[in-house]
């Protein structure tokens, strides 16, 4: 049975960081990736994780501020996020890919994420 699990979100001022954490469980061998939904948009990619961590890819918009990552040992995916800004707020979702940027096959509920100005 396949479940993801988002935590660490909330409120933090511009300029903060917060850690996401993404706990899984029935993905052995996936692609990992991390999309995010502010209010009155698509959900759209942030970045994924190939399953060996040695590939990533980022959105323009979040490069040299977001550090994704991976521990297969934990079956966690980490979404370090700096120098937050207030177009950054918007629900946070894990998700699970068989092919790294491939389309997605399992998806996380989403964690809240509020960067005040």
């Amino acid at each position: 049975q396949v479940q993801l699990v988002e935590s660490g979100g909330g409120l933090v001022q511009a300029g903060g960081s917060l850690r996401l954490s993404c706990a899984a469980s029935g993905v052995r061998g996936y692609a990992m990736a991390w999309f995010r939904q502010a209010p009155g948009k698509e959900r759209e990619f942030v970045v994924a994780i190939s399953w060996s961590g040695g590939s990533t890819y980022y959105v323009d918009s979040v490069k040299g501020r977001f550090t994704v990552s991976r521990d297969n040992a934990k079956n966690t995916v980490y979404l370090q996020m700096n120098s937050l800004k207030p177009e950054d707020t918007a629900v946070y979702y894990c998700a699970a890919e068989k092919i790294f940027l491939g389309k997605v096959d399992y998806w996380g509920q989403g964690t809240q994420v509020t960067v005040s100005s």
